[in-house]
């Protein structure tokens, strides 16, 4: 299993409306809105590095209001 966590850039104002779009993924774990450079901390678990890559580019990436991703991979 791949655990991994997103940080996350959101339009402004949009963080709340992201945040309850990601909640809808199973594979999602956490998400809480943060002050600071990024507005949106993902956790999500995940079988291996290949679903995680399609997880990232498919399914995140494709949510409206999302400027920017970056993303860590927990050992």
């Amino acid at each position: 299993m791949v655990v991994a966590y997103i940080l996350c850039v959101t339009e402004v104002g949009k963080e709340k409306e992201v945040q309850a779009e990601l909640k809808e993924f199973n594979e999602i774990k956490e998400v809480y809105v943060v002050y600071g450079e990024y507005d949106l901390v993902i956790k999500l678990e995940l079988n291996d590095l290949k679903d995680l890559d399609a997880f990232i580019t498919e399914k995140i990436r494709a949510i409206s209001h999302i400027e920017m991703t970056s993303t860590m991979i927990a050992l």
